[in-house]
């Protein structure tokens, strides 16, 4: 019989250990230059191995990022954001267009996932969020999970994907472990999650499993975030199991969640945001957070004691968002609200300080179960 998770918990207690007089903080970003000045740009993410190492292609690296327009308030990209391709050599980024062809997909918009190459190097899976319903004339909160694969040709600087297969569903919550309800009330850090679908290949058992951020079923409180798994079967056949981690009363949001291995040992990795945890409870700040395992299926200990391993600076706290740690511990994201030491009064505020880029690559540093920023 194959092995389930017993779920671990992320708790108050924990989050208490925060010093929050001197909280492990990123460096300040200076102002960033857009990689493309007509679009923001958001979640991005490599194109990356089996064993999570990113992808060489053409010389450089693929990625997939969020985008777009820019609209007068940064806030209203979520409703129409499109997946873009990206490709990067040295510091030089190269705008490829559209991931996926227009209609294709079957939402109103596009939401994070992952993108795994295969060994022989000439297909491109990807895991995606779905969110909203095509034609849908009132954008809903309705997140579902869905991969699609393409034919990856590359010649010269020209790289293509393409045909993209029809979009296949392969996970939907069970209302058991996850709940179905996506709307939460709908506001912003209200919402509720069944998104970002992360690729991760064990290598225990060699067996390929998906985390995703999701919302506990059945939960008391309103704040019932979770690291949700599903372990592949076969061809692409996905069996949900329960959920790795749960802050069930203490947060509602653990976005995008990833594992790596090192020195043996497993690392999972989640975003989250000051303003997602519960009003009645202690918050840290909004950064990346995680947990330390001897096995994927844990238990889970809480990095530094409390799970914070950096947060965004005090005197900049909403300055960048949604970080990614690869394998060799460069960690990644964008430039969120530079600049800014206080919520912005208005859009035209919020619009002024949204970078709207990738942000300036960090470092880790891992020892047993501490991780700080090198």
């Amino acid at each position: 019989m194959s092995e389930m998770p017993a779920t671990s918990h992320w708790t108050a207690d924990d989050v208490r250990r925060i010093d929050m007089a001197a909280p492990p903080c990123a460096p300040k970003i200076p102002a960033q230059r857009r990689v493309i000045e007509t679009l923001d740009l958001w979640d991005y993410w490599p194109v990356q191995r089996a064993d999570g190492n990113p992808a060489e292609i053409a010389g450089g690296m693929l990625f997939v990022a969020l985008s777009a327009p820019i609209l007068p308030d940064p806030d209203a990209r979520h409703a129409v954001a499109r997946m873009r391709l990206l490709h990067r050599v040295g510091a030089d980024w190269r705008d490829l267009g559209p991931l996926l062809p227009d209609g294709l997909s079957p939402g109103s918009r596009e939401w994070s996932g992952s993108a795994i190459l295969s060994p022989d190097g000439a297909t491109i899976t990807l895991y995606y969020t779905v969110a909203g319903v095509r034609g849908e004339l009132e954008t809903s909160f309705a997140q579902r999970l869905f991969y699609s694969c393409a034919a990856l040709t590359v010649q010269g600087d020209t790289i293509t994907l393409s045909p993209w297969s029809e979009p296949v569903e392969f996970l939907t919550p069970d209302d058991v472990h996850y709940s179905r309800d996506m709307a939460g009330g709908g506001a912003v850090g209200t919402i509720k999650a069944f998104r970002d679908p992360a690729f991760f290949r064990d290598p225990a058992d060699n067996q390929d499993y998906i985390l995703f951020a999701g919302s506990i079923a059945r939960s008391r409180s309103a704040w019932n975030g979770a690291v949700g798994i599903a372990r592949q079967s076969v061809d692409q056949t996905w069996d949900i199991l329960p959920p790795l981690v749960e802050a069930d009363g203490l947060n509602n949001e653990l976005e995008r969640p990833h594992v790596i291995m090192r020195d043996g040992r497993y690392y999972l990795f989640w975003s989250t945001q000051t303003k997602v945890f519960a009003a009645d409870g202690p918050a840290g700040p909004t950064g990346l957070y995680g947990m330390v395992a001897d096995r994927l299926f844990g238990p889970w200990r809480p990095l530094n004691g409390s799970g914070l391993v950096f947060g965004n600076p005090p005197s900049a706290p909403f300055q960048a968002y949604s970080w990614l740690v690869l394998p060799d511990l460069c960690v990644q994201s964008f430039a969120d609200l530079v600049g800014l030491a206080e919520p912005p009064r208005d859009v035209v505020e919020a619009r002024a300080h949204f970078g709207g880029t990738p942000a300036p690559e960090l470092r880790l540093m891992i020892d047993g179960d501490k991780a700080w920023l090198a």
